[in-house]
């Protein structure tokens, strides 16, 4: 069946709702950034636990549950189930204006972290039914425009609403920065409503491929979140009739990332000494924390692939078969690493350096993030689009191999910049070509599997750029610039040293991308997909 290139009414519509979804999302997520310095004064915590807050505490529930509702997404309403997730994590937003130490905030963090877990696997599925494949690079590079508007804004709207009311209300007990948490829930209820009345589209149409109703898309996905569970994974082992060699593989696993988490957390104290956090009346290091959740996050991983390969053979083998989708995968985990260091600690960076207010820092830099972070995308996404013509699946590799090898090196000259003009004029520069990878990167990451398993392939994509970017990134961050005395510059810089992999792992998928996409169909087939 030949794929429709037509776009559809209602499809523009469509993608500026998700988009904006998508932006609020990063909003809520971000606006953590710009508020950091006053809640570590009013807090008494350090960068590294900063960084917990911002990264790990987040993306530990974010990656947990995105694979549950990601499975959700390739079997049940994509609109609802977006307007029910922003309602939830608004709420959880707002619920940091209450917080009086750093268990609130956490608490506060997990349940943003939780909602907006559907985001990425419910608004890509969704937006991809509505837009043909030739013009998806497009469609990607809004989505990614979105994100930057969602991170510009964040520093604007956190940086005036916390200074406004700091001057305004000087003798309030609601300090500034949780007022900021307050006006940046408000919006997301206005938007949920606009998602619940959004149309859903037939699935699998705009590719030419029928897919059947899911009859119990809900138990599929409770069975999605028992099978990765650590000790519940075991029941569905018993359940599934799994091999011997999966009871070795699993505990093999297990004891290998506990061995490894402990031997981080020792390096960890080691390197950077910080005091315990109290939580629930334990005192924890914080070190301990953070190499707890990102160890939980890597056996989930494990979990999720070994249920898969017992419950979805074919979703298992299209995505495990594929050299260029797992090298993919990895480029992204390694670039959100950087990116969230580096989005995480430049606000902190720029009102330590150059002395500036939240205020000035967030209209600055805050706009300065929107708008360049949105032109980027928008070259890159429609570029990839035309390059991929003349060489299908490497044109929009060579598009991020140059986005990714290029921005490390500027990254060296923006942050030697003399004074806060000379920074802001060398970020534009870099912007644009920093944000240029996601566009073509994700457009080739959707074309290497079947409509019904983009849900899931999602969701595993997302866990392990949470975990090992968003989780491990801010925390490498503020844990370099606590052992340098609050530097943060070189801090900030340090996490590009995973550069050169990157640049390695993108040549070999351009040599690769090609010919996993051609076989696609057959691997599907060879899986036992009734197609």
């Amino acid at each position: 069946m030949s794929e429709p290139s037509r776009i559809p009414p209602g499809a523009k519509y469509a993608l500026a709702i998700v988009s904006l979804t998508q932006a609020m999302s990063l909003l809520d997520r971000n606006i953590l950034a710009i508020l950091a310095p006053q809640i570590k004064a009013d807090l008494n915590i350090g960068n590294a636990e900063m960084g917990l807050l911002y990264g790990t505490v987040f993306a530990l529930f974010y990656a947990l549950f995105s694979l549950p509702v990601g499975r959700l997404a390739d079997g049940w309403f994509r609109n609802r189930l977006l307007a029910i997730s922003i309602t939830f994590w608004s709420i959880a937003t707002g619920m940091a204006a209450f917080a009086s130490g750093f268990a609130m905030l956490a608490l506060s963090r997990l349940g943003v972290g939780i909602g907006e877990a559907a985001t990425q696997p419910a608004g890509t599925s969704l937006v991809y039914d509505y837009w043909p494949k030739e013009r998806r690079g497009f469609a990607m590079a809004v989505m990614a425009a979105a994100i930057a508007l969602g991170l510009g804004g964040s520093s604007i709207l956190g940086g005036f609403a916390a200074d406004w009311w700091s001057r305004t209300n000087p003798d309030s007990a609601l300090r500034g920065w949780q007022f900021a948490f307050i006006v940046a829930a408000a919006p997301g209820f206005i938007l949920a409503v606009l998602l619940w009345r959004l149309r859903e589209p037939e699935r699998g149409m705009m590719d030419g491929i029928p897919t059947p109703v899911d009859p119990a898309p809900f138990a599929a996905s409770g069975g999605v979140l028992a099978s990765v569970l650590p000790g519940l994974n075991w029941v569905t082992f018993v359940r599934r009739g799994a091999s011997l060699r999966h009871w070795v593989i699993n505990l093999c696993a297990l004891a290998g990332i506990v061995l490894l988490m402990v031997m981080a957390t020792r390096a960890a104290t080691a390197f950077s000494p910080r005091p315990p956090l109290e939580l629930g009346g334990l005192s924890i290091n914080p070190h301990a924390l953070q190499w707890a959740v990102v160890g939980f996050g890597l056996i989930v991983i494990v979990n999720l692939l070994q249920g898969l390969s017992l419950s979805d053979r074919p979703a298992f083998a299209v995505i495990t078969r594929s050299p260029a989708l797992i090298m993919a995968m990895a480029i992204g985990a390694l670039q959100t690493m950087i990116n969230y260091g580096i989005m995480g600690f430049t606000p902190s960076y720029l009102m330590a350096q150059f002395k500036l207010s939240p205020s000035q820092v967030g209209l600055s830099f805050g706009l300065l993030s929107a708008a360049i972070g949105i032109v980027g995308p928008m070259i890159t996404g429609p570029l990839s689009d035309r390059i991929n013509l003349r060489w299908p699946g490497s044109g929009r590799v060579w598009v991020t191999l140059f986005s990714l090898g290029l921005s490390p090196l500027i990254a060296l000259w923006v942050y030697a910049a003399p004074d806060s003009t000379a920074f802001y004029t060398r970020f534009v520069i870099y912007s644009i070509v920093l944000t240029g990878w996601l566009p073509p990167l994700y457009a080739l990451m959707y074309d290497q599997v079947l409509p019904r398993m983009r849900g899931i392939m999602t969701s595993l994509y997302l866990i392990l750029t949470t975990i090992l970017g968003l989780g491990i990134g801010p925390y490498v961050v503020g844990l370099i610039a606590d052992a340098k005395g609050g530097q943060l510059a070189p801090a900030i810089l340090s996490i590009n040293w995973v550069a050169p992999l990157i640049i390695m792992l993108l040549i070999g998928l351009g040599l690769r991308v090609q010919r996993d996409e051609s076989g696609l169909m057959q691997r599907a087939r060879d899986a036992g997909e009734p197609i």
